[in-house]
């Protein structure tokens, strides 16, 4: 059965229409305030949370008085701009008196498609959670084309969950879980509250969208739960209107859960692995003593480089007799690493000229 109990790190989707009030374009004050004790409550209990939030367009064409209906991609830019702002606001100071920082990130599909980037955003990500930030995500709708949108905040969810190894993923929706039918239509449609594999037969349930009213209908929810249990990520469905709807969900709101099949370590493990090496690396004795203890490979312990790879790529993982230990997803290029192999972190900057990372390849983004 799925739950929040217990979560290492959560990742909620918020929609435009949980916070903003459609007939007056304003913040919904009081239910923001009460998600924000709910996170307060989670992360007391030692969860990590990050929030994905919708908003930005809705409040911004509310502070410029533009018309209901579709904007032109112009328009709706510089309604982000107005309304990121604010949004990023209102959550700092919902979640201030909690004693929460906030940071606001803006993604584009570019980011995850992007390796270098999405390393880049990873990286970020972790070390603003290291920090115990609360991030708010939210795709970048002022330079967003539609060739490089998430399109719905439902995808860009499950992919910042797969990218921060999150164990939990929630969309706070307008409807309280998947159903064989429209239940706004047919009121037998049959409720499921779990699904450990997304069948052919559960697809056709979906159609063109159970709820209807929000942007992307069930359809893109569907699509978000595969994407996030193919990473690891347990995924829930639930109502989001309602006051304190996170600590509902944990109290046993109605909810459809979707199971992952493995934790997220263990799947991102399974990636890496099945990739390509553009390159190998050759580490000394003592560095193999170290990846068998679980610790990252440091440039001190890389004798040799072959190959042509960037930033990201995956590369071998080389004894010093020539046995491959194992595969791993290098901070590095091949010219650097050349500079930098068998110096010590602290001089890398020194060598480099500029500042780097102290793992050549971290411990979690590698496979023996």
């Amino acid at each position: 059965m799925g739950t929040l109990i217990g979560a290492r790190r959560l990742v909620v989707k918020i929609g435009s229409a949980l916070l903003v009030d459609r007939a007056t374009g304003t913040l919904q004050r009081e239910w923001l305030e009460s998600l924000a004790a709910d996170v307060a409550r989670l992360r007391a209990a030692g969860t990590q949370v990050i929030l994905v939030s919708s908003g930005s367009i809705a409040l911004g064409r509310g502070v410029l008085g533009m018309p209901a209906g579709a904007l032109a991609l112009e328009q709706s830019q510089a309604a982000a701009a107005v309304g990121q702002i604010r949004l990023a606001r209102a959550y700092e100071e919902v979640l201030a008196p909690h004693g929460i920082v906030t940071a606001q990130v803006l993604v584009t599909l570019e980011d995850s498609e992007n390796r270098r980037r999405y390393l880049n955003s990873r990286a970020t990500m972790e070390t603003l959670l290291s920090l115990g930030v609360t991030p708010i995500v939210n795709e970048n709708d002022t330079v967003a084309t539609d060739e490089i949108r998430y399109g719905d905040n439902d995808r860009l969810a499950a992919q910042v969950a797969v990218t921060v190894g999150a164990d939990k993923l929630v969309l706070l929706s307008d409807v309280d879980g998947f159903y064989d039918d429209n239940p706004y239509l047919n009121p037998n449609a049959t409720h499921f509250p779990i699904i450990d594999h997304i069948t052919p037969e559960i697809e056709a349930m979906a159609g063109d969208g159970v709820s209807g009213v929000s942007k992307g209908g069930m359809i893109t929810k569907l699509m978000a739960a595969r994407v996030a249990t193919d990473g690891g990520c347990d995924m829930a469905i639930t109502l989001g209107a309602p006051l304190h709807p996170l600590q509902l969900l944990e109290n046993g709101a109605r909810a459809t859960w979707f199971l992952a099949m493995e934790d997220p370590q263990a799947a991102r493990k399974r990636w890496i692995g099945a990739m390509k090496p553009k390159g190998e690396v050759m580490i000394d004795a003592g560095a193999v003593v170290a990846l068998e203890q679980g610790r990252s490979l440091l440039p001190a312990g890389v004798t040799l480089v072959t190959g042509r790879f960037g930033r990201g790529d995956p590369v071998a993982i080389v004894g010093p007799t020539g046995n491959r230990i194992g595969i791993g997803l290098t901070r590095y290029t091949v010219d650097e690493t050349h500079m930098i192999r068998g110096h010590r972190s602290a001089q890398i900057e020194v060598v480099l000229g500029y500042k780097g990372r102290a793992a050549f390849i971290h411990r979690d983004d590698m496979v023996l």
